[in-house]
Parts: C-alpha cells; structure tokens; sequence
C-alpha cells in the first residue's frame, strides 16, 4: 500500500494498528465507516432541520466515536464541534457545520477508494 500515515483525511497507523495490518479488513473497515457516517449526517440533518438539539448531540456523539476510532480524524474534530454546539442548544450553528461535515465525508470517501 503507498498511501502515507500522515494523511490528514485518514491516520493510517490508526487504520493499520484496529486492523492488525490486514488490507483488506482496512477497505471494509472504511467502507462501513463512510456509509454508516453518510447515514448518520442524514439523520444529523434532518434532526437540524426539526429543531431538535439534543438528537443532534447524540447523532454527532456517535459519528464521531466512530469516525476517531477509524482514524478519520478530521471528520471526528468537525463532528465533535457539532456536537458541542448542540450540547449548547444552539441548532442554527450545528447547520452552518453541514456543508464541513459533508466535504470531510466526501474526502474519505476519495481517499477509501484509493485503499
């Protein structure tokens, strides 16, 4: 595999260190990780869109363990502060991180094709 640890969409030791090295556990591993986080920012809108801050805290919460535990270190940092603004009651600033959340995610996206 060529791609750097260094990367700043995805830790690869992080990846290699939950995956004991293994390719292709790698590959599914991120995979999952984009569809289920692409799924959570879904539900993370929609709770945006209906005012209801406490479900964004806890969609926000759960993408961003996820997300630190693969490695995706960005997404989680962007996740993380949706969920303090969420924490705070204050939805209008969870919206304004959509977009972020939504380009980090379309970055790991790229980058997992290239695993």
């Amino acid at each position: 595999m060529t791609l750097q640890a260094s990367s700043t969409v995805l830790d690869m030791a992080q990846l290699r260190n939950i995956t004991l090295n293994d390719e292709s556990l790698m590959r599914e591993i991120v995979a999952a990780l984009v569809e289920d986080t692409g799924a959570q920012i879904a539900r993370l809108r929609d709770a945006i869109s209906h005012g209801k801050a406490l479900d964004c805290a806890r969609l926000a919460h759960s993408a961003r363990g996820a997300c630190g535990n693969v490695g995706a270190t960005l997404l989680a940092e962007v996740l993380a502060e949706t969920e303090a603004a969420a924490r705070a009651g204050d939805v209008k600033l969870c919206a304004t991180y959509l977009s972020r959340l939504d380009g980090e995610l379309d970055k790991l996206r790229e980058y997992a094709a290239r695993i």
